[in-house]
């Protein structure tokens, strides 16, 4: 048995390896990968894993479990409030107007109510997973497509509580038997506290359950993890964390829930204690590979034996569905004023059918409502629905947006672009705004490119010059006056996409003179070991400042804090050149870094002995700091 299982590991990381890393070559989503992979090992391909399917569930049933912990370890309270009328505007509108259609479509071609209900529950949500993927991989989170589809997520995954509550209401069966009257394959999947319950007590339990979970974790969870903390033993704490995910998770499935909703609520639960923080930081490393190998069971559970059987039905009511949910999420996002291109976006990327569906429909078929049959084809349009997803998302950005969204360069909007500036600005978030906003304040105009269209009609709006488009493109940055530019500035937080854009300057535009922000000191690493001298990390300046006034208020001159603050960057910047080519993993690393903060706490030691008379003496703007300050 051990030995099958790491048969079945061997060849999940190996595919994974093989498989991702292609299709990041070919310019795909990791995600797409993951999907391939999981379709070529699966039993219906090369049959490396799982008998038809049985032994790949159990990947995908504990990552779908820790996948939706974190996601739930990520909302706050805060969160819902703040975002509370996009959740329930775009996500009870997106759910709502879905349900109603499917249900109606269904109902017209002779289905039961129950069974309309059930599949129009199902169909109308989201993979969470798959969405909130891209979303970071491409650095979209903040744009509007990406705050709508992370609201219009939310509401899905809180809605599928009632969703399951309201399932065995739709039952019509009074006991667990086939035609026969003999017990079925449902009660090898039925629950012992629910199947001999009538339907309103199993409704009765379901949401009492609910309810146990979210006070359990005020009075009973939070405390046990804080007695734990006390040991001091980090694997203590993550093992305590991951038993009480898992008992809930267990818990609710003994009631009829997923044991994947479980986790969820489990992690809202934490995320309003004090260690949310900590359990992220522990368990983010093992995310993207929980996540890859439920896109890789996904990949793998498609049953080609059904769609051999009906291709034409499968491929249509796959393509069916899918456009239906690009047709209804294109209208909320015209009532809730989204832009043309942010609303294609929003709308594509949320047009597959999503996890929760397999939750939904293996409920329906232990309630009997659904019959194996109609299970299995359901589930495959699930599961295409999803891998299709990532090609359909790609086929938007690349061929029909360009073509009806939001154009690269509006001419008609542009008339002073032939006044070319001498500073250009990729980026126009939070950091991308105030540099924006501080240089116009002393007279210094620049030209704006913004990813984000309808931050770009604000810009405009608002009298800034901007373009809409990939700062990375060689014809917009033409287009936005690269060639005549002297400087270009890029704000933009993703480091992957910075690194490319220093490779097309470098490239093409090699008198431009870069100043460009780095998210951590490793992406300064990387930005070095590409040539670049003005590196700006985000947080570097901000906190040296706050610790600056933390010592002038334990009674600091403010001048001495000044100076200190002002070598301590330096120090640090010359330190981050030298260490650049080390390898961060390596022993090497560690050592050198010992070394530095050494040679730096030194350096700052003996120049806080000065003699207060010999400050007093030094004017604020030295030879050597006008000399710094001319070099950056």
């Amino acid at each position: 048995m051990t030995g099958e299982f790491l048969f079945d590991a061997v060849i999940f990381l190996l595919a994974a390896v093989v498989c991702v890393p292609l299709a990041k070559r070919l310019g795909l989503s990791s995600v797409l990968g993951f999907l391939i992979a999981g379709i070529i090992i699966g039993p219906y391909v090369l049959g490396f894993v799982g008998e038809e399917g049985e032994d790949i569930m159990h990947f995908a049933e504990f990552g779908v479990v820790m996948m939706l912990f974190l996601i739930g370890l990520e909302i706050e309270p805060q969160s819902f409030w703040k975002m509370r009328k996009s959740i329930l505007g775009l996500g009870g509108l997106q759910v709502g107007a879905t349900m109603l259609i499917i249900f109606g479509i269904l109902f017209f071609y002779g289905l039961s109510w129950q069974i309309a209900i059930t599949i129009g529950m199902a169909f109308a949500l989201s993979s969470t997973a798959i969405v909130l993927q891209t979303l970071k991989e491409k650095g979209l989170m903040n744009t509007t497509y990406g705050q709508g589809s992370f609201s219009v997520l939310l509401f899905q995954d809180i809605a599928v509580i009632p969703m399951l509550a309201l399932l065995p209401l739709l039952s019509t069966a009074t006991a667990i038997t086939d035609s026969h009257g003999d017990h079925s394959d449902h009660a090898e999947h039925g629950t012992s506290f629910l199947e001999n319950l009538p339907i309103g007590l199993q409704t009765l339990a379901v949401l009492l359950s609910v309810v146990i979970v979210i006070a359990a974790g005020r009075y009973l969870f939070v405390p046990i993890l804080r007695q734990v903390a006390k040991t001091k033993l980090r694997e203590l704490f993550i093992a305590c964390a991951l038993l009480i995910v898992m008992g809930i998770s267990f818990l609710m499935e003994q009631v009829g829930l997923s044991p994947a909703l479980g986790a969820f609520l489990g992690g809202v639960v934490l995320a309003n204690s004090e260690f949310k923080h900590e359990l992220e930081s522990n368990l983010d490393p093992f995310k993207g590979l929980l996540l890859g190998l439920f896109f890789m069971a996904v990949g793998a559970s498609i049953n080609f034996m059904v769609i051999g059987n009906a291709p034409l039905l499968i491929v249509g009511l796959v393509l069916g569905v899918m456009l239906l949910k690009i047709l209804v999420l294109l209208g909320v996002g015209a009532v809730f004023k989204i832009g043309l291109d942010q609303r294609m976006l929003f709308s594509v990327g949320l047009s597959q059918v999503g996890e929760f569906a397999f939750v939904l429909l293996s409920f329906a078929y232990q309630l009997q409502i659904l019959d194996q049959e109609t299970l299995d084809l359901l589930l495959v349009i699930t599961a295409i629905s999803m891998t299709v997803s990532p090609i359909l998302n790609i086929v938007n950005e690349k061929l029909v947006i360009p073509r009806v969204g939001t154009k690269e360069t509006e001419e008609d909007q542009m008339d002073s672009i032939e006044k070319r500036n001498k500073v250009i600005i990729a980026g126009f978030g939070h950091f991308g705004s105030t540099a924006g906003r501080f240089l116009r304040a002393n007279g210094v105009e620049a030209t704006i490119l913004d990813h984000d269209s309808d931050r770009v009609e604000l810009l405009r709006k608002l009298g800034f010059e901007v373009y809409y488009g990939d700062a990375t493109r060689v014809d917009l940055l033409e287009s936005a006056g690269a060639d005549e530019a002297e400087i270009l500035i890029s704000a933009i937080d993703n480091p992957e996409v910075n690194l490319e854009l220093v490779e097309t300057l470098k490239k093409h535009f090699p008198h431009l003179k870069m100043f460009i922000r780095a998210k951590s000191r490793i992406d300064a690493y990387d930005l070095i070991n590409e040539g670049v001298t003005d590196i700006y990390r985000e947080t570097l300046d901000t906190s040296v400042k706050m610790a600056g006034d933390v010592l002038s208020v334990l009674g600091k001159r403010k001048y001495t804090t000044h100076r200190m603050a002002h070598n301590f960057i330096k120090y640090d910047e010359q330190a981050l050149v030298r260490m650049a080519k080390q390898n961060v993993n390596s022993k090497e690393y560690i050592t050198q870094a010992r070394e530095e903060i050494a040679l730096q706490e030194s350096l700052l030691k003996g120049e806080n002995s000065l003699p207060v008379e010999m400050e007093e003496e030094s004017p604020w703007d030295t030879d050597q700091m006008i000399r710094d300050a001319q070099k950056k």
